[in-house]
């Protein structure tokens, strides 16, 4: 199952076609909007003031409650946009975000306004394909499952602390980044390979270094890795009646890029949001020159709440993958 995401944040409407799509899924919608209602802006004062309902219409795919086998098409329509605050970003790029980069890309052809086809409102359209991939794998006993592991320094914050973190750094005109820690339980082992192209974490990193504002990847034990003696890495393994397990999961699930059958976890960085209120330094495309920028707008003072079914829709949609491998 592939899927491609269209629309830009200030257009008429974003959206995703899903290919590969198995007939006879009976859709649950109810689901579908409870993932979506996770991941939608405008909810508490530590997200961005833009309030969109993010009310999936299904164009295509789906007869009769049931897909068809056949390009599943849904789209959301934007309804709160402020394209004027965006103005001045045709010529004075945000640091760090998408803006100068796309420009070079596309000979400044890109829309900017909102980031255009890079910002984060195209994570939307991602968590719909994602929750489709959850119903895929529900019957298979497979579930995936992530949580907030750090916000602005501090490790598996409480939700007092994150909210904390997060509206101290609002108050100074900042941002703040964080990481989220994903698990994926009941993939059969057997599936991958060690090759490029079908190894289980190179899938993985393809689909969740598609999400907007993740810098870093790690599996299992991660860079700790690094420090660990052979003695302490490795994963032993026993007899559960049948089934072959292990006794730890610093490998997270994966042996030479195959499951192992042990849940697959993995952890991602989640960089702070580049648009802040604070004055940067910038440069003025038109004039060649430096610059410096205030940003106007509105936006996440961080993300890494809201992008947890994020990372849960791609972590499901690469799983989906990795089971045809």
């Amino acid at each position: 199952m592939n899927y491609t995401i269209f629309g830009e944040s200030h257009g008429p409407a974003i959206g995703v076609v899903l290919t590969g799509v198995p007939a006879g899924l009976e859709l649950d919608m109810d689901a579908v909007a409870a993932e979506m209602a996770r991941r939608a802006p405008g909810q508490d004062p530590t997200a961005t003031a833009r309030k969109e309902a993010d009310q999936v219409e299904i164009l295509s795919g789906v007869f009769e409650g049931k897909t068809c086998g056949t390009p599943l098409a849904a789209i959301i329509h934007n309804t709160d946009t402020r394209s004027k605050d965006y103005s001045k970003l045709k010529d004075l790029p945000r640091p760090s975000h998408g803006d100068y980069a796309g420009s070079v890309r596309y000979a400044g052809c890109n829309d900017y306004r909102g980031g255009g086809h890079f910002s984060g409102r195209l994570t939307a359209p991602l968590v719909f394909a994602g929750a489709v991939a959850k119903q895929i794998l529900a019957p298979m006993g497979i579930t995936v499952s992530s949580r907030v592991s750090m916000v602005g320094g501090v490790a598996d914050p409480t939700e007092e602390q994150i909210n904390e973190i997060i509206l101290a750094a609002k108050a100074d005109g900042d941002s703040v980044g964080g990481a989220i820690a994903g698990t994926v339980t009941g993939i059969p082992a057997g599936h991958g390979a060690p090759d490029l192209g079908e190894n289980a974490e190179g899938i993985f990193a393809r689909h969740l270094f598609a999400v907007p504002a993740v810098k870093g990847l790690s599996f299992g034990a991660g860079f700790a890795f690094a420090s660990m003696r052979g003695s302490q890495a490795n994963d032993p393994f026993y007899m559960d009646g049948d089934t072959v397990k292990t006794r730890t999961n610093h490998s997270g699930g994966i042996n030479g890029g195959i499951t192992n059958g042990m849940p697959l976890t993995f952890e991602v960085a989640i960089r702070p949001t580049p648009s802040i209120a604070r004055e940067q330094q910038t440069v003025s495309l038109s004039r060649k020159a430096d610059e410096t920028l205030i940003i106007n707008g509105r936006h996440d003072p961080c993300i890494v709440r809201r992008a947890l079914p994020v990372i849960e829709a791609a972590a499901a949609l690469a799983t989906v993958e990795l089971l045809g491998k």
